[in-house]
């Protein structure tokens, strides 16, 4: 099974610390935020990579391939970034007609992701606890169903998840920029089509300097 990391953003809420440097490059410990990415895949046998990249693109696939120079890895190019789900449509002729693992690179967690549910009809998501910059949550389960509740939600999205490329095929010739989480998978779940988990496990999304700083005091190298 391949994997896609989601690389390409602006990073516009760690300004000014990704004015230089591409969020994916920012440090956690004495390691990049992909570059942790990339070995927890690597640890958990996804030896087959995609990384989409646009905002200093150069300088993510300089530090890739220096850091994993015998690693498998191919790269979609965006001119701009086209978001999570304009992503994933422009990298599916690499990433091919099989289900795919989708992660985000500003993750920083230890979600146990060798044996997710690689057989799913549209997509399977791991879920996580409510984190205090997302309270209401984003779905819920209804036994391994995901489900939206109105009003509050038990899960937040992780940002990890097996995607059948299928699910792009009702696009209608859709372009440019878009969420897979508006655009894609809020009408698979309301067909009932998504499953879910819930993982106790560490993780924190580096998206902000507060929620980046978070992770510093958190994780030592020794995880």
């Amino acid at each position: 099974m391949k994997a896609m990391i989601l690389a390409a953003g602006y990073g516009k809420r760690l300004l000014p610390l990704t004015k230089e440097i591409p969020k994916p490059l920012l440090m956690v410990g004495k390691k990049t935020l992909i570059e942790r990415n990339i070995e927890i895949l690597l640890d958990n046998d996804f030896n087959n990579l995609v990384i989409n990249t646009s905002y200093l693109s150069h300088m993510i696939k300089d530090h890739v391939s220096k850091t994993f120079p015998l690693v498998d890895i191919e790269y979609s190019e965006e001119d701009e970034p086209l978001g999570t789900g304009g992503g994933v449509l422009k990298a599916l002729d690499l990433l091919g007609q099989e289900h795919f693992l989708l992660v985000n690179a500003d993750l920083c967690h230890e979600i146990k992701i060798k044996n997710l549910t690689q057989e799913v009809q549209s997509a399977h998501l791991v879920g996580v606890k409510n984190p205090d910059h997302n309270p209401d949550g984003d779905f819920s389960l209804d036994g391994n169903t995901v489900v939206i509740k109105t009003g509050q939600n038990d899960l937040t999205w992780s940002g990890i998840s097996i995607i059948n490329p299928a699910i792009f095929n009702n696009l209608n010739g859709r372009v440019g920029s878009f969420e897979i989480w508006d655009s894609v998978l809020k009408d698979q779940i309301q067909n009932r089509t998504v499953t879910g988990e819930f993982s106790q496990k560490s993780w924190i999304d580096t998206g902000t300097i507060d929620r980046l700083e978070l992770a510093n005091n958190t994780v030592t190298d020794e995880n």
